[in-house]
């Protein structure tokens, strides 16, 4: 007994101090990509800043940009948005190396009402915008479309430009993906399926006209068992005619459209295959140990 009590401290004394050293370890600054930029709605109080910055964890990078954004910004990329318009969803966003894809989280969900993170990551698509973690939170009940307009700027800041046709198409698409899943009682993930599959017959078919388009939403519509009124059906051929006439290498898009969502990377920071390594070993001894205790 005193012998297992003696290596179940020493197995304290390993993970007490070993793993925080490996899982906390402190963030350092890409001096390639850039630091994240976290960008605010502008509308947001100080109190509510606070609540962002913690659910965004700001604190818990090396270093941050700052930016806001208003109903300025909303009229730049989205020509016909209201300068108005009140911005309180926030995002972080972390470039990644060329070929690394999207990844998208929602760090509220509670308060994010309309738009998921595959929608986000559709439309981001569209825009031009790719190879990037992107996470967007709210201090209290939004819809979530204003994060796309402060993600877009802060995108803008890494030194990008973004075409601005992509940048009103990507909203409208947003827009209408969010009409269907919340008015057309369409669920959301079919939404995106649509969306992305219906995209990725673009890419395949390369229709000349819009009547292709329309066969490839009809097709995909019966495919996918969904039902749209006459109205809403229109507004998806419209949307997908004007993404045909966007300049896209739908066929990089298409792989990068593959199940975004299930690549939330842990904060934490990816922890070296050899300390497991190193831990099935401490194991495979402390059974052997234990089993010559008994023999």
């Amino acid at each position: 007994m005193k012998r297992i009590l003696i290596m179940l401290t020493t197995m304290a004394l390993v993970f007490g101090f070993v793993l925080p050293n490996v899982t906390m370890a402190d963030k350092v600054i890409d001096e390639k990509l850039g630091v994240p930029i976290v960008v605010y709605g502008a509308n947001l109080s100080e109190t509510e800043l606070d609540s962002v910055r913690k659910s965004l964890e700001v604190d818990q990078e090396a270093e941050v940009e700052e930016i806001y954004v208003d109903g300025r910004d909303l009229v730049k990329y989205i020509p016909d948005g209201d300068s108005n318009a009140r911005m309180y969803s926030s995002a972080k966003i972390t470039r990644l190396d060329a070929g690394k894809g999207l990844t998208i989280k929602i760090v509220t969900d509670e308060n994010i009402t309309q738009v998921t993170s595959d929608m986000y990551g559709n439309a981001m698509l569209t825009a031009g915008i790719e190879d990037a973690v992107v996470e967007i939170a709210a201090p209290k009940k939004v819809t979530g479309h204003s994060a796309l307009v402060g993600i877009y700027k802060a995108y803008e800041v890494t030194g990008e430009v973004l075409d601005t046709e992509r940048t009103d198409v990507a909203n409208d698409e947003l827009n209408l993906a969010t009409k269907f899943a919340n008015d057309s009682g369409v669920d959301s993930d079919q939404v995106t399926e649509l969306l992305t599959e219906i995209k990725k017959e673009i890419a395949n078919k390369k229709p000349a006209t819009k009547e292709e388009v329309e066969k490839i939403v009809s097709e995909q519509l019966d495919k996918l068992k969904i039902e749209l009124s006459d109205a809403d059906r229109q507004l998806l051929i419209d949307l997908m005619d004007k993404i045909r006439n966007l300049d896209i290498d739908f066929g990089k898009l298409s792989e990068q459209l593959t199940d975004l969502s299930s690549k939330i990377k842990d904060k934490l920071g990816e922890i070296d295959p050899s300390f497991w390594a190193k831990v099935q070993s401490f194991f495979e001894n402390l059974m052997d140990s234990v089993k010559s205790w008994f023999n």
